[in-house]
């Protein structure tokens, strides 16, 4: 017998675990619209979400810190 997989919670980063502060999660949860979300305007660089387990795809938002450590990595790697 397998164990059913464990849907991926779309509250907590999928790279680390930490909230992610989605404001369209919270409207979601809620039903309380929110401003635009952090999300909106950050970068989200193709190797971060290429580490986004698959079965979290499109479920869960990548946190703030997460996609600020991956933007900064590669801006390092840049100007290498």
């Amino acid at each position: 017998m397998t164990a059913a997989a464990v849907p991926p919670d779309p509250s907590r980063c999928p790279l680390c675990g930490a909230a992610n502060v989605c404001a369209m999660e919270i409207a979601h949860e809620t039903g309380v619209a929110q401003p635009p979300c952090w999300c909106m305007s950050a970068t989200f660089t193709k190797a971060l979400l290429a580490r986004v387990p698959a079965d979290a795809r499109g479920l869960a938002c990548i946190c703030a810190k997460c996609a600020a450590v991956a933007a900064a990595l590669e801006e390092t790697t840049r100007a290498s």
